[in-house]
């Protein structure tokens, strides 16, 4: 056989790169260290996964290459660990067995097709090619017409419905999601618009499924979702690309276990408390299971272990996820996977490591001291005759229970910085138009859950003299004698910690009610709430739309993000006008407050908005004690679309994206500090998969429960 030359001299400069490479990586005893490499040299910027299945639940830890493709996987706990590579423009490495205190040269692969590649990209790449309706198409002209709803005003109500109904429950471009299962195929003979009826009717989600669906025009929804998938089927693959990790996005280190079990889903996972990050150091992290269970996980990351906790209820009539209504799975057939009473939806700690649970404890009717006629001193304002969800108390210490009559509906739950220790609440729907709080420092105390609790209404100072006056009801004209009620409720929700205002965020609810635009909401609760309370609602920027989440940093400045495809930030401060009178009613007398920051990624094809993104995020939450790393009041979101975790660090955008498994979808994280003296290896923010259907995944399928995840930042990718 013949050499050439110059492939030889090619191999050997090669391999001595790639040794010295190796040679330069310095591990310890806990570490995995080494080399990637592909067919042109080193391969940077890729993602290298250890996992094993040796410890008392399944275990892995995530690094990224650097310049010169080599890694190290840091403190990694004893046992046998599978390492393979994956990147952008790759597929799979074939496993390498590896323990701690191990060299290894990994070698990548190039995807062979331009398909191949994609199926490792995130989900927005593909659900950025749905022929989302022109622009020109809107208003909707209704089921005789264009098969869009007359309510369906302009283009951007039909993409908030897509994002903000649809994804807010599971990602939308996994695997999943972009192929449709056999079953409904078969089952509709071919007929792509027929498989995706029996598909949203498929599980015990179908009743959401329907109601986004009802939204957006069902017909000629399911044929965009149709047309979508059979593109795929046929080969078409996503219009732009994503880049592979840079610079500070190469530091960081992803670990996660798993936890709960593959038929549950989790919604939120907390650390700690968000006013003293170093509480439960080392501790143990807690899950909110939602619809699916009322099983608590747990995990203690120093054993590994995870465990479960129930959660009980006041009324054995509480009904269970398993009346739901629902059509055969293709992954669960006709079993009915979740059975939830108590609606775990958002979970948060306290200084006395008590942890609070918005949670359904009885059926919707509310108790008479909440209703017309009572003297309660809210319910004189305004009277509450139906919760959906109310209050639970867990002890860590005592192992023991309390459950909360609340009159007001829960959602997200807060803690104030206040002598009272008070509890503040969203609603989620604004149906009720109240915002709710318990005083848990009398709480506690008393145990009366009547004298602890208070709800207040949303009202504007719209005449403009500095106080809560009477006022005129939502629906009716301004008076300029008196005040203006605001029919919206916190879904997003946090109390300052710069003064004693509470900042919420309103989901935008136009296509459905009665045209209200998401607000963010600035709340002044004053001496008496129920009855001094006043608000100030701020609508974002012209052409961008779908707040969803709030939070606030050490200055005072709020933070959301928005379905148009941007985290925004609005700084109050830079209010030229008043902020109160007559022009404060609509919200948009503060564009200069406004800062956005464009979301990575493609937008989609028919939808010319270049400021914003095929992507969204479904919350954001500030790093306020800089827990990651990246610095203090941070703000972090969660990219449904993008599978990571975004961060606006000194104006610039950081992508944390988590590539395995596949589809990561989270809803909230948070941060805690188990050593302040040990640097980046103290510091960790924490969360967990928050999708409804972790099977959606390419890499499990039925099997994959969710996962918690714990993301840190240290000074370079090699450091151990």
């Amino acid at each position: 056989m013949k050499l050439n030359p110059l492939g030889l001299l090619l191999t050997c400069f090669l391999s001595f790169v790639s040794y010295n490479s190796l040679a330069q990586v310095k591990i310890s005893p806990v570490d995995i260290g080494g080399v990637v490499k592909g067919v042109s040299g080193p391969e940077a910027g890729v993602w290298v996964i250890a996992e094993t299945n040796d410890l008392p639940t399944k275990f892995a830890k995530i690094v990224i290459t650097d310049d010169q493709g080599r890694f190290l996987l840091p403190e990694l706990p004893k046992a046998n660990y599978q390492v393979w590579v994956r990147g952008y423009g790759l597929v799979d490495s074939a496993k390498t067995t590896a323990k701690p205190g191990q060299l290894i040269s990994l070698k990548a692969i190039q995807a062979p097709t331009a398909r191949e590649a994609a199926q490792y990209y995130p989900g927005m790449y593909w659900y950025s090619m749905i022929n989302v309706p022109k622009a020109d198409e809107f208003p909707g002209t209704g089921e005789k017409g264009n098969g869009i709803p007359a309510v369906m005003k302009k283009q951007y109500y039909w993409v908030d419905t897509l994002k903000n109904s649809c994804q807010s429950c599971h990602a939308f471009g996994p695997k999943g999601i972009r192929e449709v299962p056999e079953l409904f195929t078969k089952k509709a003979q071919g007929d792509s618009e027929l498989a995706w009826a029996y598909r949203t009717q498929a599980g015990q989600g179908m009743a959401n499924m329907a109601l986004g669906l009802g939204r957006m025009g069902p017909e000629r929804s399911l044929t965009i979702l149709a047309d979508w998938t059979d593109r795929i089927a046929k080969g078409e693959v996503p219009f732009a690309k994503p880049t592979r990790p840079q610079g500070i996005e190469r530091n960081a280190v992803y670990t996660m276990w798993n936890w709960s079990d593959a038929k549950y889903y989790l919604h939120d996972a907390i650390s700690t408390d968000k006013r003293n990050p170093t509480l439960n150091a080392n501790g143990l992290i807690y899950g909110s299971p939602e619809e699916s269970t009322d099983l608590v996980p747990t995990l203690d990351p120093k054993t590994n272990t995870v465990g479960q906790i129930r959660m009980p209820f006041l009324d054995p009539k509480n009904t269970s996820s398993l009346e739901l209504p629902k059509a055969e799975s293709a992954y669960w057939g006709d079993e009915k996977i979740w059975d939830g009473h108590t609606s775990i939806h958002n979970l948060i700690w306290d200084q006395k490591e008590n942890l609070w649970f918005a949670a359904k404890m009885r059926p919707s009717a509310n108790p008479d001291f909440c209703k017309k006629g009572s003297d309660h001193p809210s319910a004189k304002v305004v009277p509450l005759n139906e919760s959906a969800r109310q209050l639970s108390m867990y002890d860590a210490k005592t192992k023991e229970w309390s459950l909360i009559n609340t009159c007001f509906t829960t959602h997200h739950v807060y803690f104030a910085r206040d002598k009272n220790d008070t509890l503040w609440t969203s609603g989620g729907s604004p149906a009720s138009g109240v915002v709710g709080w318990l005083n848990t420092k009398m709480y506690l105390e008393t145990k009366d859950e009547k004298k602890s609790q208070g709800w207040t209404p949303i009202i504007l100072d719209t005449n403009g003299n500095g106080k809560r006056d009477e006022y005129v009801e939502a629906n009716q004209a301004l008076d300029p004698t008196k005040d203006k009620r605001v029919m919206a409720a916190f879904y997003g929700l946090q109390p300052s910690p710069l003064d004693d205002s509470i900042w919420g965020q309103s989901m935008d609810v136009g296509f459905s009610r009665n045209d209200q635009p998401g607000y963010l909401i600035r709340l002044v609760p004053g001496s008496d709430p129920a009855n001094t309370s006043l608000s100030e609602i701020y609508q974002s920027p012209e052409g961008t739309f779908g707040s969803r989440g709030v939070d606030v940093d050490s200055k005072g400045v709020a933070w959301t993000v928005l379905a148009s495809g941007q985290i925004a930030s609005f700084d109050r401060l830079k209010c030229k006008g008043p902020l109160n009178g007559p022009s404060a009613a609509e919200g948009k007398h503060c564009p200069e407050g406004w800062t956005l920051y464009r979301l990575p990624g493609p937008q989609f094809k028919n939808v010319n908005d270049p400021k914003g993104s095929a992507d969204g995020a479904y919350y954001i939450w500030v790093d306020l004690y800089n827990t990651l790393g990246l610095g203090k009041d941070v703000p972090i979101a969660s990219s449904s679309g993008g599978e990571a975790l975004i961060a606006v660090v000194k104006g610039k955008l950081v992508t944390l994206r988590i590539p395995y498994p596949l589809g990561f979808f989270t809803k909230n994280v948070d941060g805690r500090i188990d050593d302040i003296n040990a640097g980046w290896k103290g510091r960790a923010v924490w969360t967990t998969s928050g999708t409804r259907n972790n099977f959606h995944s390419g890499d499990g399928g039925k099997e994959l429960p969710p996962k918690i995840f714990k993301v840190q930042i240290r000074p370079n990718p090699l450091a151990n």
